[in-house]
């Protein structure tokens, strides 16, 4: 599991709702399943409204990877793509036919290198890979999306189940002013719920989301530009280089740093 998000949502709880108990509060007091379905409920109702089943089905599968994403080794696949430049100065470009079934695993790799092999012209690959990629990313763009509109839903459902709440409160007051404040406290649960799952939830996912895209668009630069590489014939040492200036400086460090066998 993602290591930040783990603690984050960790300290998160902790900060929220351990000050409610240090302020004299009970745990029960918060945990209104009336409030709750209002709050869940209408969000996904809503983000089913906004946008078409089949994506509000997919988030689910979204919030997994945002918990627990793959993981993008930069210098394991620099290192990729020097040997297949290597291979490619000695035999030729041909001769990557038969690394192709050790990277079926990576389907934009595989599809470049298919490119290459085929003998697609440089500008062309450099199209296709541009093009695929570009669909990637609109897809996580649509998911990330999703969440953050559920961000903004999660917490007008909140003021609706208050609202809801005092309504019902009020019209059945009886004559105990104690038990009349009791349940208004009770209404604003609602308002907490919402505001709770929108800003340590949703909104949070969605960036990270988002975090998560931009580390696989670098992953797939470094694909592109060393497809091309190898294509124009560029030296192994150079293509190194070249990928390892895409890199952050201490990625760029690591990568640098020798196997150890």
């Amino acid at each position: 599991m993602d290591q930040a998000t783990l603690i984050g949502l960790t300290l998160g709880l902790v900060a929220i709702f351990g000050a409610f108990l240090l302020e004299g509060g009970a745990f029960g007091a918060i945990i209104q399943l009336p409030a709750m379905m209002i709050v869940i409920g209408g969000t996904i109702a809503a983000a089913m409204i906004g946008f078409s089943m089949k994506t509000v089905m997919q988030v689910p599968q979204v919030i997994k990877i945002c918990l627990f994403p793959p993981s993008y080794n930069y210098k394991e696949m620099i290192e990729k793509l020097v040997q297949f430049a290597t291979i490619a100065r000695r035999d030729g470009v041909l001769a990557l036919e038969r690394e192709l079934e050790n990277v079926k695993g990576n389907r934009f790799l595989h599809n470049g290198m298919m490119h290459m092999i085929d003998g697609v012209d440089v500008d062309t690959v450099r199209a296709l890979l541009g093009e695929e990629k570009d669909s990637i990313l609109e897809r996580h763009e649509v998911y990330a999306g999703v969440l953050t509109k559920m961000g903004g839903y999660s917490p007008t459902m909140g003021i609706i189940g208050t609202v809801m709440g005092l309504i019902v409160t009020l019209a059945n007051a009886g004559e105990d002013p104690a038990e009349l404040v009791r349940h208004i406290a009770t209404a604003f649960i609602a308002t907490l719920w919402g505001v709770f799952l929108a800003n340590l939830v949703w909104l949070p996912l969605a960036d990270k989301l988002k975090f998560r895209s931009a580390e696989e668009a670098l992953l797939l630069d470094i694909v592109t530009n060393g497809i091309i590489a190898i294509q124009n014939g560029t030296s192994p040492t150079l293509i190194r280089r070249n990928l390892e200036l895409m890199l952050p400086p201490a990625e760029r460090e690591a990568a640098r740093e020798p196997a150890v066998a």
